[in-house]
């Protein structure tokens, strides 16, 4: 594992060196011509994963900001499943016209890096911003007893003899599946790992008791938080973010791993026209800045860490994680393509 977690090490360095610039949000381009009257009607957004995950929340945020900001409608068309795959297919046979855009994570990069017959989130599209990158936590409920915080809750899990459960997303070799590797090793315990491949059945395992503990990134969890339902116990991150100044970070708890991050964008096929794309990469990069969707990431958490990136700023972290990626999972021994 020590090897592992020095790959992880220089995963996180590649993290830091693809940040952007600090962005700031230009007022003044306001406005855009529209290329030959594009687009005259809706604009559609594949979604691979379900409504109530962080997927479908920043997409719902972000048709509205540029519905604010252009007036074209935008709809959204969930496809969950395969941990992205099934909405990453669908989209790939999708008209190439720019009347078709794309929601998607890191998961795009980490599943082209095992299998490089996927597309390419850097050569096969065109990433229109990357606005959100941040990074997880374990979670208990707030009413939970047998422990309280992460050491009583490692202490726990090692009595339960391997019985123990937390619910985690079911694409193996994703971030949080590898982390969750980074975890166990680190902590040297045994914890069942639920499979679920949307939010919504996966905070609602921890609610009703079903598992005993959640991996997720704080801004999906952001109501259950707010209601006073879950408690974070662990974040994973260099240091502890002033909304969880309680929180031990793994560092505290003696991790010497550096931390992956979670990050989504929005992408249009490579094929479409070019002064469409050009029109989108203004749509989409300007409606980051319009005050709905920088309301909505900062109730998110998503502030904590720079969260902007432009379509350059996008290819460059992206190739850097694939090449993260495939250097992860060879020496977790998996076969990569």
């Amino acid at each position: 594992m020590n090897k592992l977690l020095g790959t992880a090490a220089f995963a996180a360095a590649m993290f830091a060196t693809s940040n952007a610039s600090a962005f700031e949000c230009k007022r003044s381009e306001a406005s855009f011509d529209k290329p030959d009257g594009f687009p005259e009607r809706a604009l559609t957004m594949i979604v691979p994963y379900g409504p109530a995950g962080g997927s479908g929340q920043v997409a719902a945020a972000m048709a509205e900001a540029v519905t604010e900001l252009t007036g074209i409608p935008i709809n959204r068309d969930h496809k969950p499943g395969g941990s992205g795959t099934v909405g990453m297919t669908a989209y790939m046979a999708a008209p190439a016209d720019g009347y078709n855009v794309l929601e998607h994570i890191d998961d795009a990069s980490s599943a082209h890096a095992l299998d490089s017959s996927l597309p390419n989130p850097a050569e096969d599209l065109i990433p229109l911003v990357i606005s959100q990158v941040t990074f997880s936590q374990v979670y208990i409920r707030s009413n939970e007893t047998r422990f309280t915080d992460w050491p009583s809750f490692v202490e726990w899990v090692k009595a339960q003899d391997g019985k123990a459960t937390i619910a985690n997303v079911s694409k193996e070799g994703s971030m949080e599946r590898v982390t969750m590797g980074f975890i166990t090793d680190a902590a040297d315990m045994k914890i069942q790992q639920i499979s679920f491949d949307k939010g919504a059945p996966r905070y609602g395992a921890l609610l009703g008791g079903q598992v005993d503990a959640l991996f997720e990134q704080p801004g999906d969890v952001r109501n259950f938080l707010d209601a006073g339902q879950f408690k974070p116990i662990l974040t994973i991150f260099d240091e502890r973010p002033e909304a969880f100044a309680d929180t031990m970070t793994h560092r505290e708890a003696g991790m010497d791993f550096e931390p992956l991050l979670r990050f989504r964008g929005f992408y249009v096929h490579a094929d479409a026209p070019a002064d469409r794309v050009e029109w989108l990469q203004w749509a989409f990069q300007r409606g980051y800045c319009e005050d709905s969707y920088q309301a909505y990431n900062e109730s998110k958490f998503m502030t904590v860490i720079d969260s902007y990136r432009d379509t350059d700023g996008a290819k460059d972290l992206i190739t850097r994680s694939v090449a993260q990626y495939r250097d992860v999972y060879k020496a977790m021994g998996l076969e990569v393509k």
